[in-house]
């Protein structure tokens, strides 16, 4: 397993990289990196596709690309910047680890469910994780790809839920309640937990739990998690850091 250190590297590197390149949408981010750096670096076999539907968490996907020696340092300051591949979504080619253009909410569980039944036609052990927003749980797409899921017991498909409770316009009990979303899907044909999302071990022993259906796992995150002025805030969707901010940030990432 990765050492705290290893963690609080890629949260200063991934802070770094949105502050030079004066991009937001840390919240979102901070909240879903341990689970990136736990798959990349723990799970995921040669070949197994990792699916980020909550795009605009790119930034968090290079840094555990970053972390686990897929992409370089020369590749991160390109973030955000003309003519990069590392754009504020996942690009649809040019990064042999990204499968998939994602962003437009609500779209990536599709693609993981189709991708998942394709390993399963072909006898393929290969293996899919798809990272989702508790936000676009409210789309209808998603849960027509949950059904599909379910339907043919994609056992190889394991869909992580960054439950951080807010989304682009407020809370998502707010805009439209889903809360709590475990208690929506407890119906559907598939495993589903509920862990501590920050806890590296928790979050790979629910990926490793083997069963012989859909594996839903949803992760209790704080938006903005290590940054004191960030966590659970609204703003920390959508606004750059300043200096001092970022300054700030680095500080309360190196007591963690």
């Amino acid at each position: 397993m990765l050492s705290p250190d290893n963690f609080k590297r890629a949260r200063q590197r991934l802070v770094r990289m949105h502050f030079e390149s004066g991009v937001g949408h840390l919240g979102g981010n901070l909240s879903s990196l341990d689970a990136m750096l736990v798959a990349f670096h723990e799970y995921l076999k040669p070949g197994d596709p990792f699916i980020l539907s909550k795009g605009h968490s790119a930034g968090a996907l290079y840094v555990a690309l970053w972390s686990a020696g897929r992409l370089t340092e020369q590749d991160l300051t390109t973030f955000h910047k003309d003519g990069t591949l590392l754009a504020g979504h996942p690009p649809s080619r040019g990064i042999a680890d990204i499968h998939f253009a994602t962003g437009s909410l609500g779209h990536g569980l599709s693609l993981a469910a189709g991708t998942a039944l394709a390993f399963k036609l072909k006898g393929s052990t290969q293996r899919v994780v798809c990272l989702t927003s508790d936000g676009e749980w409210q789309e209808g797409s998603t849960f027509e790809a949950l059904v599909f899921a379910c339907h043919h017991r994609l056992d190889n498909l394991a869909v992580l839920v960054d439950h951080n409770d807010l989304q682009g316009f407020g809370s998502t009990a707010e805009i439209a309640s889903m809360s709590p979303l475990w208690e929506r899907l407890k119906g559907f044909d598939a495993d589903i937990q509920v862990i501590e999302g920050h806890d590296p071990q928790a979050i790979l022993s629910a990926l490793n739990q083997q069963g012989s259906r859909l594996n839903i796992i949803i992760m209790k995150t704080v938006k903005g998690h290590g940054v004191s002025f960030m966590e659970r805030r609204m703003d920390s969707h959508y606004l750059p850091l300043s200096k001092a901010q970022f300054e700030q940030a680095t500080l309360d990432i190196a007591s963690l």
